[in-house]
């Protein structure tokens, strides 16, 4: 897929795969029977993003420390939240001064 950015200059967009395809190349990179650029060749996909997701996947069994998919799904949720509340609150904000102009006597 490819998109323009707002200056004209072409760019790729990444595909987003399925869990389930993830998980599936995971499990066949895991097995050692192929490198992982023959795994990633197999699946054509990056050899990075198999290493990536493999890394991810570390997390996510509990092999390696930091954050799995669903604390990292949360911590996005969570900043978007935040975000619309902040955006709330300014437009409370500027209505309240809006109509507190009002309320004052002339």
């Amino acid at each position: 897929m490819c998109g323009a950015s707002p200056r004209g200059r072409m760019f790729t967009v990444p595909k987003r795969f399925p869990p389930e395809f993830k998980r599936d190349v995971v499990t066949v990179a895991r097995r050692g029977d192929l490198t992982i650029p023959e795994v990633a060749a197999d699946f054509d996909v990056s050899p990075e993003s198999v290493r990536r997701w493999m890394r991810q996947a570390d997390i996510d069994d509990g092999v390696k420390d930091g954050l799995t998919s669903a604390e990292q799904a949360e911590v996005v949720q969570l900043r978007r939240d935040k975000r619309r509340l902040e955006m709330e609150n300014e437009i409370l904000r500027r209505a309240a001064a809006y109509f507190a102009r009002d309320a004052l006597p002339k």
